[in-house]
């Protein structure tokens, strides 16, 4: 493992926060594991599964290694890339514009921003309402440039805006790949919402992959961690501005078990 400041938080998440994304990283979307992946094959993986926050560093060496191709891990020694690279490659694909001085967070908002600019041309009216109810933003207009002009605004007024659109684009992902959707507990509307606007969201980050596959079918891997990583940045970030969270951290165990 490559030591990577932008996946540290990561180590305090939970197995459960966690399962999501290690299912990504071992199984394709038939549900068969990926011919690539080295993670189901690791000793602690093999010890402990499922209770992953006791191999997080396996998991963020499998990420990082994922973002590399091949020939270039191999000159490697076998280490990958951190994750701002992949991070920054996905955006790439997405024809995102960005300065190389913004931060990790702002730039997986942006990649946010993008996916929601694509779904909202797959969306008609009444979805594009629901999208809004859900994220909590008001617009006399539903238009794509107001609906994005409203959710930058309130992005910048309130990180809950953001945290709800990365649930939305994350639930997408996962219940493509897997069949089910995130575990999420508390917010009644959002959770009603996600199954409702899991297809405009899902069909534009598929859309991504038709395009890119052939020329890169790791990207089916590093679309759907990126995304999953930046919703699991929002909910830890979420949790830890809340009391309990940091009362719960006084006495955490090692592995959060």
């Amino acid at each position: 493992m490559i030591q990577d400041k932008d996946l540290d938080f990561l180590k305090t998440c939970s197995h459960q926060e966690l399962d999501n994304l290690v299912h990504l990283l071992i199984y394709d979307k038939d549900q068969k594991k990926r011919v690539s992946q080295s993670l189901s094959k690791n000793k602690l993986y093999k010890k402990h599964a499922p209770n992953h926050a006791h191999y997080t560093d396996a998991i963020i060496s499998e990420i990082q290694r994922y973002g590399g191709n091949t020939i270039a891990n191999i000159l490697r020694g076998g280490k990958g890339v951190l994750y701002r690279e992949i991070l920054e490659d996905v955006c790439r694909l997405y024809k995102i514009q960005y300065n190389k001085t913004i931060e990790t967070e702002a730039l997986e908002e942006l990649l946010l921003l993008n996916i929601l600019e694509h779904s909202l041309e797959k969306m008609n009216e009444a979805q594009r309402k629901e999208l809004l109810h859900t994220l909590g933003v008001e617009t006399t207009s539903f238009s794509n440039k107001a609906i994005l002009s409203a959710v930058q605004i309130a992005f910048r007024a309130n990180g809950f805006t953001s945290y709800k659109l990365s649930v939305v684009v994350a639930n997408s992902i996962i219940r493509q790949l897997t069949g089910k959707g995130i575990a999420f507990v508390g917010n009644q509307t959002l959770t009603k919402s996600l199954s409702i606007l899991s297809g405009p969201v899902g069909w534009a980050i598929t859309s991504l992959w038709t395009v890119y596959d052939i020329s890169g079918p790791a990207y089916r891997v590093t679309v759907p961690v990126v995304l999953e990583i930046a919703y699991l940045r929002k909910e830890h970030q979420i949790k830890k501005r809340s009391l309990w969270y940091r009362i719960k951290h006084l006495f955490k165990s090692p592995f959060n078990g």
